[in-house]
């Protein structure tokens, strides 16, 4: 029986100190995303990234002691650049109505997760083993953050005033919706986006007029 991963397991060895070895991490990271693209995690091991990457195995593990330290760290990467994406179009959006504004934070969301979708899929099943990585807790925070922002824009037309749990509950409703889709396959984006933003509008403005609803699909 395996034991689980511990926080202390998972801990990069060094971080990198300078434009060099920070680029030797960018590589390392990079050819363990190709790694996992193209043939899953039976084929993954840190001969075989080392090898991508063009770098030895012993400079590999000055940064990352044991490939789960390695899987952590490109989740925490994935992570931090999704959430930062789609937090930047929700500040952005701040100023659109609540539709527009949803469609354009969805399209976002829809857009990064689906432009390497394979490594979406088997970093979300990692990430599920391993305890919570701090990187990805502040980029959470980030996100729900700016959605809160956008929705708190939108307060008077909401039918609750307790914006932090919306916009948390809209996190997880599109994530849930996105990944299902993408899991089963190529998508539309734009079908599934109208999916994602009719049920954020359901939930959060069950009240809108049919004429409104019917805009979403054309905003």
């Amino acid at each position: 029986m395996s034991r689980p991963t511990t926080p202390r397991a998972i801990e990069p060895r060094k971080a990198p100190s300078h434009a060099r070895s920070g680029a030797t991490v960018a590589a390392i990271l990079e050819a363990a995303a190709r790694i996992l693209e193209r043939a899953g995690l039976n084929a993954f091991n840190t001969n075989a990234v080392a090898a991508l990457a063009g770098v030895s195995v012993g400079s590999l593990y000055q940064y990352f002691p044991n490939k789960q330290a390695l899987l952590a760290a490109l989740v925490a990467r994935e992570a931090e650049d999704i959430h930062a994406t789609v937090a930047t179009v929700a500040d952005t959006a701040t100023t659109l109505p609540l539709a527009a504004g949803l469609r354009r934070i969805v399209a976002a969301a829809i857009a990064r997760q689906t432009r390497r979708r394979d490594l979406a899929r088997i970093l979300d099943f990692v990430e599920a083993g391993l305890p919570a990585l701090p990187e990805t807790q502040r980029a959470g925070a980030a996100l729900l953050g700016a959605v809160s922002s956008f929705l708190a824009r939108h307060a008077a037309s909401l039918p609750t005033h307790d914006i932090a749990t919306a916009a948390a509950d809209c996190v997880l409703v599109a994530r849930a919706l996105i990944d299902g889709a993408t899991e089963r396959g190529p998508i539309d984006p734009t079908m599934l986006e109208d999916r994602v933003v009719r049920t954020l509008l359901g939930y959060l403005a069950p009240n809108a007029t049919r004429s409104s609803r019917r805009a979403v699909g054309t905003l």
